[in-house]
């Protein structure tokens, strides 16, 4: 794996808590308890990890096998980023701040990666709205890259 892509997700949008994203990433998410998981519930997605609000951590794929997270997505001229990538989701959305106990675990996190995948630098992590422009704008204004990337620097 040799990059590293940040995204958001929130089940319904915009709500946090419970375990729907959990039940959606494991193909189980109940279509009938909200009107958009009707639309989404038939998508097979995954992600390597997901950090919820409080900064629990939790890995639905191993970081050395493939997870969907990236869908149709180039990196410098590369495409199909999910075949070399590492995707992490934050329970959040764009225009919400994400929380100190997220950031926290997203550093040591990222920090564990990059120590694991050498080849994955400061300047080979991204955004899903850098990989996918036209699709995606996750993980929002919201994600603090400076505090983010200073904070990995500190380590």
């Amino acid at each position: 794996m040799s990059l590293l892509v940040i995204h958001n997700i929130s089940l319904p949008p915009k709500q946090f808590g419970g375990n729907y994203i959990e039940a959606f990433f494991c193909g189980l998410l109940d279509k009938s308890i909200h009107p958009y998981f009707a639309e989404i519930g038939d998508m097979r997605v995954s992600a390597h990890c997901l950090i919820k609000r409080d900064g629990e951590i939790i890995q639905f794929v191993p970081f050395t096998q493939r997870a969907w997270h990236a869908g149709k997505s180039s990196f410098q001229g590369r495409g199909i980023c999910n075949d070399y990538s590492i995707g992490i989701e934050l329970e959040g959305a764009d225009h919400i701040a994400y929380t100190w106990a997220q950031y926290a675990s997203l550093v040591k996190l990222t920090h564990y990666i990059m120590l694991y995948f050498p080849q994955i630098k400061l300047s080979r992590i991204v955004g899903h709205c850098d990989i996918a422009p036209i699709r995606k704008t996750d993980p929002g204004q919201a994600f603090d890259w400076p505090f983010y990337r200073q904070s990995l620097l500190a380590l």
